[in-house]
């Protein structure tokens, strides 16, 4: 599925990956580490073979996991994260020439400006070579909330940036929000070249100067979102997001893009102006680089495990869930299983719901719902504990704040006895919104509905294909508030790693300004106490002091039974044997693509 939330498209990643068998117990990488040793062979064609297109081949606007993956191609940013083992969770340098520190000058001693000096050697793709600039960084930033197609994960600094909320707010006040009144790109382009942007500043040509409104310890790995990456003058001819800016796009990575054709088709070749001694992330050892997006599951995993020229790694796809079991259980070195710092899928509770007279606002029935559910049987249709480790609260293990404990053990007594608390009365009927082309929200489904039964709920399908399920029905409020739905599945990853716990709480948890389509509050949760507990988290200064907040807001969600997380998966991936260095990005849940190289006897031309 595709969409331009990266985080919640990886419950689409879970549905076609982790409906694997408890027979798993190979470890992280199956049979083998896919990140093998060996003097790199350059030159050749790397075959990336896929079912699906990228959301938006624009750096500005993607938010999501295939559309990093291509962008690690052609796209660079301030901080990035590298291709080594241990390291893939880091920021590492990339256009920046060092990391702000107080000691370097680069943080104030409030903490309230940051200054990032840039590489003065990376030049676009252009003709001639034109360096790449702090004032194409700020047109950057100016871009991800524009009237046409805004970045979807501005909630995750909306509040950060000087002026940022009324800048946006201006940029998209003289159009009409269903369309009528359209922006051009005309319009878009004189907006953002005369309209300053106080909190982002150009200082030079190559100093850039961040005024927040407070402290952010989180500051360097927020900065490694495409979405903060630089954009020359040219991307302002055309439309944010659109197919047309995506066939003209200019490079500042290794490679260029020759074609794009949508759902089809994408061709990488070198690019000429791209010098290896400035770019300390991308090796670029292949020439090319073709992108195949009209395959199937089961045909690209037999071509991959046949070794043929034609066929390195997958593009958005992944092991067919039937075939892992074997290839961990025989040890397939090109097999890989990547960590997530994700919940996904979770169960979403509508709030907003009229149905039962507005029984899903009632706390005690929620309560009750989280009692009746059953996540080791959920775990189990998942793919079991080895795959699908499973999760009690908000926070995953690995982000900062994660502290483990489960307040919803099942038990249908303490269930049936909070229902009776809600005022329950009789057989009760629920709205499941769920995926019915895929695997893992059908099981899923059939579960909760089974789980339910046995506290006198019938659940009710409502069945969406998974070009609809967040289009037409999760990001529309209203589909949430006419009662389409009671309850439904989602997934969430964070959009950094580590000191990333806001990155879950503001576009999930904070009441209003994070419903949909700003954020992905789905179930319209809003709680004061929540909220409260987020904005100290926010702005606390120490890290100590914000962990605990974080565990607080953590704890306040649960008691208010806002949603019932299920598990925090792993992903698994695999490779041809004669492509090397795949080393699995979490970032992009792939191989990363601009490290690869290929045996001098199966490279394509």
């Amino acid at each position: 599925m595709k969409n331009t939330r990266r985080r919640v498209t990886l419950l689409a990643a879970v549905s076609v990956t982790a409906i694997i068998t408890a027979a798993c117990g190979a470890g992280e990488s199956g049979g083998g580490s896919t990140a093998d040793e060996g003097k790199p062979v350059k030159g050749g064609t790397l075959n990336m073979l896929g079912v699906g297109d990228v959301d938006y081949m624009d750096p500005n606007i993607s938010y999501y996991s295939g559309g990093y993956l291509g962008l690690r191609l052609w796209s660079r940013q301030l901080f990035t994260f590298a291709a080594k083992k241990g390291a893939t969770d880091k920021p590492a340098l990339d256009l920046a020439a060092d990391f702000p520190t107080t000691d370097n000058g680069g943080i104030s001693a409030d903490g309230k400006t940051v200054t990032i000096k840039m590489r003065d050697d990376v030049k676009w793709n252009t003709t001639p070579a034109r360096p790449i600039t702090a004032q194409d960084f700020v047109r950057g930033v100016k871009r991800t909330c524009n009237p046409i197609q805004p970045f979807g994960g501005t909630t995750d600094f909306d509040f950060l940036f000087e002026g940022y909320k009324k800048f946006c707010a201006d940029f998209v006040a003289p159009y009409s929000a269903d369309g009528a009144k359209p922006a051009t790109p005309a319009d878009i382009a004189k907006y953002i070249e005369n309209t300053p942007l106080p909190g982002v500043e150009a200082k030079d040509a190559t100093t850039i100067v961040f005024h927040l409104t407070q402290p952010a310890a989180q500051m360097v790995d927020m900065l490694t979102l495409p979405a903060f990456s630089p954009a020359p003058v040219e991307v302002l001819k055309y439309a944010p997001g659109s197919t047309e800016l995506g066939q003209h796009q200019i490079s500042d990575g290794p490679y260029k893009i020759d074609s794009y054709q949508p759902t089809k088709s994408i061709s990488f070749s070198r690019n000429p102006n791209w010098d290896a001694s400035t770019d300390p992330i991308r090796k670029a050892y292949v020439d090319k680089v073709e992108v195949n997006e009209t395959g199937q599951q089961e045909s690209i995993q037999q071509q991959l495990e046949a070794d043929t020229p034609e066929a390195d790694m997958a593009w958005d796809t992944f092991p067919p869930p039937t075939t892992v079991p074997g290839l961990i259980k025989k040890k397939d070195p090109n097999l890989s299983i990547g960590d997530t710092s994700s919940s996904n899928p979770y169960v979403i509770y509508n709030f907003a719901s009229p149905n039962n007279n507005k029984l899903m606002s009632n706390l005690k029935f929620r309560q009750a719902l989280s009692y009746a559910l059953n996540r080791d049987n959920l775990v189990q249709v998942l793919g079991g504990k080895e795959v699908n480790a499973p999760l009690t609260h908000v926070l995953p293990k690995g982000i900062d704040g994660s502290q483990d404990y489960d307040p919803y053990k099942n038990n249908l007594d303490k269930a049936k006895s909070l229902m009776k608390e809600a005022g329950v009365t009789g057989n009760i009927t629920l709205k499941f919104l769920y995926r019915n082309e895929s695997e893992g929200s059908s099981k899923s489904f059939q579960t909760i509905q089974q789980d339910l039964s046995k506290v006198g709920i019938t659940i009710k399908g409502v069945p969406a294909s998974n070009a609809d399920f967040y289009t037409k029905y999760l990001q529309v409020p209203k589909q949430a508030r006419d009662g389409v739905w009671d309850l439904s599945l989602a997934g969430w990853g964070s959009d950094w790693y580590g000191n990333a716990a806001l990155t879950y709480f503001r576009p999930l948890f904070y009441g209003k300004p994070s419903f949909p389509p700003n954020g992905s509050n789905f179930g319209l949760y809003d709680s004061s106490k929540a909220n409260d507990l987020i904005d100290q988290a926010t702005a606390a200064p120490d890290a100590a002091d914000a962990l605990k907040l974080w565990a607080e807001a953590d704890k306040q969600v649960m008691d208010d039974a806002a949603f019932f997380p299920i598990t925090n998966p792993k992903t698994a991936n695999y490779k041809a044997s004669h492509l090397h260095n795949a080393v699995y990005m979490e970032a992009f849940q792939q191989f990363d693509p601009a490290n690869v190289w290929i045996d001098k006897d199966k490279q394509e031309k």
